[in-house]
C-alpha cells in the first residue's frame, strides 16, 4: 500500500473546504488559467485553475476568527481587482495585478490595518498545490529551490499531477519591512516549505514561555504579503530546461520589482587612495625574502598566494588603464616565485617560512585553481613570467583534478592528496562549484598552449558537475566563472550543451542573491539589493566574492551572443549594475562607526582611515565587518574602475557607464557611439566626468534613432545621462 502524504492541519483543513464549497465572489482570466476569489472559514483565497491540469489555491488574507465583510473597492492604475476584507484582528486591503507580457503572471499585495495592538505568535503559509479534486493531500509535484537563509524569498516548484506545470513564488521582502521591524523579526528561510504547504511563513518570534511583546500598531496600515507568481506550462524536466525556466520565471519576476535607484560612486578616486595605502600602510604589507607581499587582513595572517594575486591581477588592469607602469605591482609579482614548487608543479598556498601554526601543504580546493585563474589572464595578456608559473603549476592542478574525480573535497594535502576536510555538511558535498573554475583554468591553459588534453579536462569538470542542480553553488564566485567557463566552452566547441549547461551554474548563483532591499538594524544605512551571499550557507555577503563575479560576469557576457536568453543576460546586467552602488559600502569610511563590529572581529583590527574594504555585510543588519578589514578585497576599486569607466583619447571627459559596453567606435574627433546590451525595458547611467583641468564642453546624446537624450542632472564637473540600457546611442561634442 502506497504511504499518503502527511497534511499539516492547515492543507487537511483547506481540502475540505473546497469539498464543501466556498464562497466565490467573482472569477478572473490569467492567460489558460482562471483565478476564482472564494470566501473560507478563516481566509479569502485566490484558487486558480488550469482546465482539468490541476490548481493552485494561494491565501490573499488569513482573518482570524472569521472574515466578517468582503468588499470591492474602486481599482487604481493597473489593477485587476481590489477588495476590502474585515475580521476581528482589523481591516485588509487586498490588491490583484497581473500580466502576461512575458509569462502569465498574478501579483497579490495585502496590507493589514490591525484594530488594536496585535501580536504575531502565528501566521499561516500561503500557498498549496490541489491535486485531484482539490485535494492538496493529491498533488503530486516537487519543490526544486526554496529561499537559503535571508536571500531572494522563492519557492520554484513543479505540480506533475495534474499537470499544472511550472511555478515560481518569489515573496517581494522588501515591501515587508515595517512588519519586520515592528516584529523584532527577519525572513530567514521564510519562504518554501515541505509539499503541499508552501509559500511564505510571516516570521514571527521563537516560540518559548515568554509570548512576543512587539505588536504590530493599532490603526497603522503596514504590508504583510507581496506575492509574485509567475507560470509556465511545462512540469518536471531535466536540469537544463530547469535552469533556464527558473532564470526565465525569475526574470519575469524580477521585472515586477520596484528596484531601488543606484548611485554614482567614484571608483577610480578609490582606487588612487587604495593603490596609496597599499603602498604606504604598514598594515598592508609584510617583508619575506626580500620580497613585499600583502596581508590577507590588517597586519593579520600570513600572504598567500590567492591573497597576492587577488591583488596583482586587479593592479595590473588598473595600470592598463591608466597606461601607466606601477612599480607597487610589479614588486609584489617578483614574490610570487617563493610560491612556486617545481616538484609538485604547483603554486604553494604559503611561502616557505609559514609559522608552525599553519599546515603548508594544505589546500582549500579552490585555493589551488583561484591563483592559476588570474596567472592565465595575465599570462594570455603577454605576461611571460605569469605564463612561466601558470604553466608550472598545470601538473598538480590536473592530477588533483583526476584524483578526486572532478568532485573535490573541502580541503586535502597537496603531496598526498590526503582529505583533511571531506565536506561541508552532513550532505557529504565538497566544494562543489570548483569544477566550474578548474575548467576555466583548463579552457585558459588550452588557449595558451593548444593542447587538447585541457580542453577535454574542461569538459570532464563540467559533466562531472552535472544533476547538482540548485546544490551546484558552494561559493558565489567559483560558480560565476563557472558560467563563464561554459560560455567559453560553447564558442570553442559550438556544442550548444554547455551554452545550456551554464545556465544550471547561472540559476544556481542568482537563487543565492538577495534580491530585496534590507531596512533591518544596521541593514538601513546600506544596501544589500542583488548581492550575492559568499557561500551557499553563509549569512553574509562579502566583498571578494562580489567584485570577482562582477568580473566573471564581464567575460560571461563578452563572450555570449544573440543565442543568450534575455532572462540570463537581464539578471547579470542588473547584479553588475547594483554591484557598482553597493560595494561602495564594504568600504568602512562609507559606514557610519556604529555600524561596524568592535571588540569581536575575527581578524585583524578595522581602521576607517584605510581605503581597504571589510570582508562581511548582513542582510540582517549585524555588525558589519565581523570578520575583519580584507585588504585582498582591496582588488575590489581596481576591478570597478577600469570596467565601469572610459577614457577618451583627446576628449576633456571620462565616461562612467553602469553597463558593459558591447561596441564602442570612435566616429569622428569629437563624436563616438557606445553600444549597450542589457535588459530590454530597463535603464542605464551614462556619465561624463570632467577631467582635471580640463573644462566640460557642450555635449549631445542621442539614440539609435535619433532622438535627442536630455541630462538628468548637469553641472560644470559631470552630466548624467539615463540611456536605454540595450540598443545604441551617440555621443558628440
Amino acid at each position: 500500500m502506497k504511504n499518503a502524504i502527511a497534511g499539516s492541519p492547515a492543507a487537511i483543513g483547506l481540502a475540505a473546504e473546497l469539498a464543501a464549497g466556498m464562497r466565490r465572489i467573482t472569477t478572473l482570466p490569467l492567460g489558460d488559467r482562471d483565478v476564482e476569489i472564494c470566501v473560507g472559514q478563516d481566509s479569502l483565497w485566490a484558487i486558480i485553475r488550469r482546465a482539468a491540469k490541476g490548481g493552485l489555491a494561494l491565501r490573499l488574507a488569513y482573518c482570524a476568527g472569521r472574515p466578517t465583510k468582503v468588499s470591492r473597492r474602486r481599482r487604481g492604475p493597473g489593477e485587476l481587482l481590489h477588495l476590502e476584507v474585515e475580521s476581528a484582528i482589523g481591516t485588509q486591503s487586498v490588491v490583484l495585478r497581473s500580466d502576461d507580457l512575458e509569462l502569465a503572471l498574478l501579483r497579490v499585495t495585502t496590507t493589514l490595518t490591525p484594530a488594536a495592538p496585535l501580536l504575531v505568535p502565528y501566521f499561516p503559509r500561503d500557498l498549496y498545490p490541489l491535486g485531484a479534486g482539490d485535494d492538496p493531500l493529491a498533488a503530486v509535484g516537487a519543490v526544486e529551490a526554496a529561499q537559503r537563509g535571508l536571500n531572494v524569498g522563492l519557492c520554484y516548484f513543479h505540480l506533475d499531477q495534474p499537470a499544472f506545470g511550472s511555478v515560481l513564488y518569489l515573496q517581494n521582502l522588501t515591501a515587508l519591512n515595517d512588519y519586520f521591524r515592528a516584529t523584532d523579526t527577519k525572513p530567514d528561510g521564510a519562504v518554501g516549505g515541505e509539499w503541499p504547504e508552501l509559500g511564505y511563513l510571516p516570521p514571527t518570534p521563537p516560540q518559548s514561555g515568554t509570548p512576543p511583546v512587539n505588536p504590530l500598531p493599532a490603526g497603522k496600515s503596514v504590508t504583510i504579503s507581496d506575492a509574485i507568481l509567475v507560470f509556465h506550462n511545462a512540469t518536471a524536466c531535466d536540469e537544463q530546461d530547469s535552469a533556464r525556466r527558473f532564470l526565465q520565471l525569475l526574470g519575469t519576476a524580477y521585472r515586477q520589482l520596484e528596484a531601488p535607484d543606484t548611485a554614482f560612486r567614484d571608483w577610480v578616486s578609490r582606487a588612487d587612495q587604495t593603490l596609496k595605502d597599499l603602498e604606504t600602510a604598514p598594515e598592508a604589507t609584510i617583508r619575506h625574502y626580500g620580497h613585499t607581499y600583502i596581508h590577507p587582513y590588517t597586519a593579520s595572517e600570513y600572504p598567500d598566494v590567492m591573497v597576492q594575486m587577488a591583488i596583482i591581477a586587479p593592479l595590473r588592469n588598473y595600470a592598463d588603464w591608466t597606461g601607466k607602469d606601477i612599480p607597487f605591482c610589479e614588486a609584489l609579482e617578483r614574490g610570487l616565485e617563493k610560491f612556486h614548487d617545481p616538484d609538485l608543479e604547483t603554486m604553494r598556498r604559503y611561502l616557505p617560512n609559514v609559522g608552525k601554526d599553519k599546515d603548508k601543504l594544505a589546500v582549500d580546493s579552490w585555493y589551488l585553481y583561484h591563483p592559476l585563474l588570474n596567472l592565465g589572464h595575465l599570462a594570455r595578456a603577454g605576461d611571460a613570467r605569469a605564463k612561466r608559473l601558470f604553466e608550472g603549476a598545470l601538473g598538480l592542478a590536473v592530477k588533483a583534478a583526476r584524483h578526486f574525480n572532478y568532485a573535490w573535497p573541502i580541503q586535502f594535502k597537496v603531496d598526498s592528496f590526503d582529505v583533511i576536510v571531506e565536506a561541508r555538511n552532513e550532505d557529504g558535498l565538497g566544494q562543489t562549484d570548483v569544477g566550474g573554475i578548474y575548467a576555466y583554468v583548463m579552457v585558459q591553459a588550452y588557449e595558451l598552449t593548444g593542447d587538447q588534453t585541457f580542453l577535454k579536462e574542461a569538459r570532464y569538470a563540467i559533466d562531472a558537475a552535472r544533476e547538482m542542480r540548485f546544490e551546484l553553488n558552494y561559493q558565489a564566485n567559483l560558480t560565476a566563472w563557472g558560467a563563464a567557463a561554459c560560455m567559453r566552452l560553447w564558442r570553442i566547441t559550438d556544442e550548444a550543451y554547455y551554452l545550456q549547461q551554464g545556465y544550471v551554474y547561472l540559476a544556481s548563483f542568482f537563487h543565492n542573491c538577495v534580491i530585496w532591499e534590507s531596512e533591518i538594524a544596521h541593514a538601513a544605512r546600506y544596501k544589500v539589493f542583488l548581492g550575492a551571499t559568499c557561500l551557499h550557507d553563509a549569512p553574509y555577503m562579502a566583498i571578494f566574492e562580489c567584485f570577482d563575479s562582477f568580473a566573471a560576469f564581464e567575460q560571461y557576457l563578452k563572450d555570449s551572443g544573440p543565442d543568450l536568453d534575455p532572462a540570463a543576460r537581464l539578471l547579470i546586467s542588473e547584479y553588475c549594475k547594483y554591484a557598482l552602488d553597493r560595494a561602495w559600502f564594504y568600504y568602512p569610511d562609507a559606514l557610519p562607526a556604529d555600524a561596524l563590529a568592535q571588540d569581536d572581529i575575527r581578524n585583524g583590527h578595522i581602521d576607517r582611515a584605510l581605503s581597504f574594504p571589510i570582508e562581511d555585510l548582513y542582510v540582517d543588519g549585524q555588525p558589519a565587518g565581523q570578520v575583519g578589514q580584507e585588504i585582498y578585497g582591496a582588488g575590489a576599486a581596481f576591478v570597478f574602475a577600469s570596467r565601469a569607466f572610459h577614457n577618451v583619447s583627446g576628449a576633456p571627459f571620462r565616461i562612467f557607464c553602469d553597463h558593459f559596453p558591447v561596441t564602442s567606435e570612435r566616429t569622428s574627433e569629437r563624436s563616438l557611439t557606445f553600444g549597450l546590451d542589457g535588459g530590454h525595458t530597463r535603464e542605464a547611467k551614462f556619465i561624463l566626468m570632467r577631467l582635471p583641468r580640463a573644462t566640460m564642453p557642450k555635449v549631445r546624446l542621442r539614440t539609435i534613432s535619433g532622438e535627442t537624450v536630455r541630462p538628468f542632472t548637469s553641472g560644470p564637473d559631470r552630466v548624467e545621462f539615463r540611456v536605454p540600457a540595450s540598443g545604441e546611442i551617440s555621443l558628440q561634442w
